[in-house]
């Protein structure tokens, strides 16, 4: 072409390219965040189904925390269980947690509050079915193959769960 611009291309430069590349990146995130909140469950992301003996799956319910406890966190397994009077309701459950610089605290404490369509004021970020039980950690949908920035990821049917089930004032327990 004779007036200097690519074959098919116009005269509007970097400017014009950065913002095709924005508006491409924000439709990916945009379809990436639908399939999240829809619960599209992958091999990676759907709660596991337990086809052992009785045996080895009664080994593999048995919980680490206090029976008092109504969320039960493991981080050197990424596994969780919610109980009520001290027996499973649903676990173990994939899990994953804070990554390197963000660890997820271990302890004791009291749910705060929910919010079921919760998004991050510091991270801009789509939190699902939020469980808050220690200020800004919470658990919340999210892949169980991405570490965050402390909280508890959890697959959307099991994120879903622990959000009905859970209530202000029960108690977690984080073991590391």
């Amino acid at each position: 072409m004779g007036d200097g611009t690519p074959r098919g291309g116009t005269d509007h430069g970097p400017v014009r390219d950065h913002e095709n590349v924005t508006i491409l990146r924000a439709l990916v995130l945009a379809i990436i965040l639908a399939g999240t909140l829809i619960g599209t469950a992958t091999a990676a992301t759907a709660a596991p189904v337990l086809t052992a003996t009785p045996a080895a799956a009664a080994a593999a319910k048995k919980v680490p925390c206090s029976k008092a406890v109504r969320a039960c966190v493991r981080l050197s397994t990424n596994q969780a269980w919610l109980l009520s009077d001290g027996e499973v309701v649903a676990g173990p459950v994939p899990i994953s947690h804070g990554r390197n610089g963000f660890a997820t605290p271990t302890g004791s404490f009291r749910v705060s509050f929910k919010n079921e369509d919760h998004v991050s004021s510091i991270y801009d970020q789509a939190m699902p079915y939020s469980v808050f039980f220690n200020g800004g950690i919470a658990f919340h949908q999210g892949s169980v193959r991405q570490k965050s920035h402390g909280c508890i990821h959890v697959p959307g049917a099991s994120a879903r769960k622990f959000f009905a089930e859970l209530e202000p004032g029960d108690r977690v327990q984080v073991l590391p």
